[in-house]
């Protein structure tokens, strides 16, 4: 992950709050209308206090009515702002991030740990709100309302006016800069570790079957609480920093307001002058002790905004094709293939020519690269020399939507959603009627035992299909095949978890509509490449 600097980071999630500037604009003159109200209260009591003759005694109570009231209509309002704010803009980069995994995948999204992408989703993204609602207006107001304070105190003189700025921009800038510098690396690791640790509470519930059959799960447990320790170190090591940045800010405020009063005395002022003056001086610091205390609370917000960025900018591995060609898909031709993944060469100087509505199967041992062919067929990834061509045309050069929708891809693992059956039956065709579900669902064996179920279709599916078998799930897989009904059809291991009669009926059925599809079996399965108009052997990388 490359690295990038915080006004880097702040940059670009500012740019999108440009179509939201309206409702900024308005949190921004809400809340400094609201701060004014609230540093004004305790000015006019000192003024009353002092017998100040620029108001009445009733006149200063009207006021103090009037500033308490407003100040909370004008808070809860600019709050409201900045969250309305804040949620549209995280929906929109939730989107932006759906549609980067999208472009990304499968080829990048292969290697990259399900885990950490759960947590940039979710934490990283909500923690984002943190810059949106409570960053960028009070920066803003911030600087207007010490600007307007600025100006008050120079009634009472130009020095007091210039001391002002000096210390509003002491804790308003000075501070946050020293801060965020010193905590961003904090906020940054924290961010990495509260990742790994939903990577491996992730791996560990999938993998719970397994521990406990091997009796592994204390070591298991040793690792999560080493994890968890790891998170924990670094949640006290920002709480900390935390701390002693709330008590240098504290200290610098009481501090330069000791100093105004100590100008006040060097210059013999009036004592209701320096009273007045005093009490401004110190309410006035809300708006930038809210920037102070920013400096260690966007810590984590600028290590998530990196991960977010980061993910926004990665350059897919296969870029989607919009304006390209269409094919019919009624021949294809393997040329002089090679491919390599992270150096490793998986397909060496590959050869095959598949003809229309021919049945091709493909035998080898674990590594030929069998299913590596298959994912190329479906450009999932692209070859690193030669060409893959269908019907003359370089696959490259085809519309994404144009192969999705003539190639049906079935794999060893069928991933089903926690929708009900007929919904996961959809993803292949979302327009399918009830009558298309079925009829697959017939040809892959799996109609009467779904109908058999209390909701039928209805049904509902657990979590990544765990309430279903193996054999249930690879047919759901299969009817889905079945429903997309595409013109090439590409099957990796399409009834390894069947037994003997179930994968009958299913082949029975592939082969049956073999007169308008060009199918390419991988299998290790004599049986399952019995019917094969031809069967390719594949060794050392290549086809024998």
């Amino acid at each position: 992950m490359p690295s990038m600097s915080t006004i880097q980071i702040f940059s670009r999630l500012v740019k999108l709050v440009f179509p939201l500037i309206g409702f900024m604009i308005c949190a921004i003159l809400m809340g400094v209308a609201g701060f004014l109200c609230a540093i004004f209260i305790p000015v006019l009591s000192s003024m009353a206090l002092v017998k100040d003759p620029t108001f009445s005694f009733h006149t200063i109570v009207i006021l103090l009515f009037v500033c308490a009231l407003l100040r909370g209509i004008l808070r809860y309002a600019e709050q409201a702002c900045n969250h309305y704010i804040a949620f549209k803009l995280l929906a929109r980069i939730r989107d932006q991030v759906f549609g980067a995994l999208r472009r990304l995948c499968p080829a990048k999204l292969e290697v990259k740990d399900k885990g950490n992408l759960i947590s940039l989703i979710t934490s990283d993204i909500e923690l984002l709100e943190v810059f949106y609602a409570h960053t960028i207006s009070p920066i803003c107001i911030a600087f207007v309302t010490s600007l307007v304070c600025v100006m008050i105190q120079m009634q009472f003189g130009w020095i007091y006016g210039l001391y002002s700025l000096l210390a509003y921009i002491v804790v308003g800038v000075v501070l946050p800069i020293y801060i965020s510098k010193q905590s961003r690396h904090i906020g940054v690791e924290y961010r990495k570790e509260a990742a790994n640790l939903n990577s491996y509470v992730l791996e560990s519930m999938r993998g719970l079957k397994e521990s406990m059959q091997y009796m592994d799960t204390n070591r298991r447990l040793s690792g999560l609480n080493h994890q968890t320790a790891l998170l924990a170190n670094r949640e006290m090591e920002l709480k900390h920093f935390q701390a002693k940045t709330i008590s240098l800010t504290n200290l610098c405020v009481v501090l330069l307001s000791l100093g105004l009063c100590l100008i006040h005395v060097f210059l013999n002022s009036s004592m209701e002058s320096m009273i007045v003056s005093s009490v401004l001086q110190i309410s006035s610091f809300g708006p930038v002790i809210a920037l102070a205390n920013l400096g260690s609370t966007l810590s984590q917000t600028i290590g998530a905004g990196q991960r977010v960025i980061s993910l926004l900018d990665e350059i897919p591995m296969v870029e989607e094709v919009v304006n390209g060609n269409e094919a019919k898909f009624n021949k294809l031709d393997i040329s002089n293939v090679d491919f390599a993944y992270d150096e490793e060469q998986i397909l060496k100087n590959m050869n095959l020519n598949i003809q229309e509505n021919e049945v091709i199967g493909i035998q080898g041992k674990s590594g030929s690269g069998k299913s590596t062919l298959l994912k190329l067929l479906m450009r999932f990834w692209n070859v690193s020399s030669g060409n893959i061509l269908v019907d003359g045309m370089d696959i490259k050069n085809l519309n994404t939507s144009n192969l999705r929708k003539n190639e049906g891809y079935v794999t060893q693992e069928t991933i089903l959603f926690h929708d009900t059956i007929e919904n996961n039956l959809r993803v292949a065709k979302q327009d399918a009627t009830i009558e298309e579900i079925q009829l697959a669902c017939k040809k892959a064996n799996i109609h009467e035992y779904i109908q058999s179920l209390p909701n039928g279709y209805k049904t509902m599916v657990e979590e990544l299909g765990s309430s279903l078998s193996g054999g249930e799930r690879q047919r759901m897989g299969l009817a889905r095949m079945f429903l997309h009904n595409s013109k090439l059809v590409l099957l990796d291991e399409p009834t390894s978890n069947l037994d003997s009669l179930n994968e009958g009926i299913i082949l029975k059925a592939i082969y049956k509509s073999r007169k308008d599809k060009t199918i390419v079996f991988v299998s290790h399965r004599e049986s399952t490449l019995a019917h094969c108009d031809r069967v390719i052997h594949m060794e050392s990388n290549r086809v024998s």
